[in-house]
């Protein structure tokens, strides 16, 4: 609702203000149907980019030096004279190897030693026997003879045991000839050794050889044109610019408006939603809040559209119908 009172009291001023001008000679909006609301608002400009060609750099002259030209020749040139060299080729031998008798071959008469074995063996030393033993106790009752009545048995405590006594071993340690001495002959073969020996294969001698000159092959220039100088005329040099110039807008005119004479609640709720949908959420309640004021000039700003009050064009532009 301050928003509607802020577009009525803006609506008033501007009629006032229309009705001052008139007084004064100044145009009214354009004729229009009964119920339709104007304002002066201002248009944006609009701009297209122009290009042009500055200067960049302004014609000279320099002065360019042209190098002298050489030609190249090649000259051999004697740094070595020629020579005799003597090699001396040393004596060449050849190896040889032969096998020579270090000990001959010979019997040899072993004494292979008599082979025991030892054994254990059990010895009787006492043979088996049967005796008498103390027992370890007595089963049965043990009366005294002073208690003892004519159908009880007298017992003194005392008893023996027939028992056997096995026999006795001792272990005997005993050897035995498993096998007795003998003696093998066995041949000891021939022991050889392997000698080097070097023969002279071709004797020393020495060999002339003939050295030839050593020459050097050298590069050298020789003047063909001499450097001089040549005067160059460097043309002026331009670069294209961009400029941005108005071609239209920046002007106050008369434009169809929505304020609160002719559009209802439900139109502006039409208007939020669809800025909304624009990307410019808004409360769809049908009060022009500063909310609203806020997404409209932001669209109206993004689609080049007069900025400040809710033309007819911006309607149109969010895809509402002003009726």
């Amino acid at each position: 609702m301050m928003m509607k009172r802020l577009l009525l009291t803006t609506a008033l001023a501007m009629t006032l203000g229309g009705f001052a001008s008139a007084q004064g000679g100044a145009e009214y909006p354009p004729t229009s149907d009964t119920g339709s609301c104007f304002a002066r608002v201002l248009m944006p400009e609009t701009t297209e980019v122009v290009t042009e060609q500055v200067l960049d750099a302004p014609e000279r002259t320099e002065i360019k030096v042209i190098p002298a030209v050489y030609e190249t020749y090649t000259k051999e040139i004697m740094v070595k004279e020629a020579t005799t060299a003597y090699t001396v080729i040393p004596t060449e031998y050849d190896t040889q190897t032969e096998q020579v008798l270090e000990s001959p071959e010979r019997i040899e008469t072993v004494v292979i030693p008599a082979e025991y074995e030892t054994y254990s063996e059990k010895v009787l030393i006492r043979p088996a026997y049967t005796t008498w033993k103390p027992g370890a106790g007595l089963y049965g009752r043990n009366v005294t003879a002073a208690s003892a009545d004519a159908s009880s048995v007298v017992s003194t405590g005392e008893l023996l045991c027939r028992v056997e006594v096995p026999a006795q071993y001792d272990e005997v340690k005993r050897t035995r000839l498993l096998q007795p001495e003998r003696t093998e002959t066995k041949i000891i073969p021939a022991k050889y050794k392997t000698v080097t020996k070097q023969l002279v294969k071709t004797p020393a001698r020495v060999v002339e050889e003939a050295v030839p000159a050593v020459y050097e092959t050298l590069s050298l220039q020789k003047l063909v044109t001499p450097a001089q100088e040549q005067t160059m005329v460097i043309p002026a040099s331009y670069r294209t610019v961009e400029k941005r110039v108005v071609t239209g807008g920046g002007s106050v005119e008369w434009r169809e408006v929505l304020c609160d004479t002719n559009a209802s609640a439900a139109k502006i709720a039409e208007v939020q939603k669809a800025l909304t949908a624009k990307g410019y959420k808004v409360p769809a309640d049908g009060d022009f809040g500063p909310a609203t004021l806020k997404a409209m000039e932001a669209y109206q700003r993004a689609n080049g559209l007069p900025v400040g009050y809710l033309t007819v064009s911006t309607v149109e532009s969010l895809g509402v119908s002003v009726e």
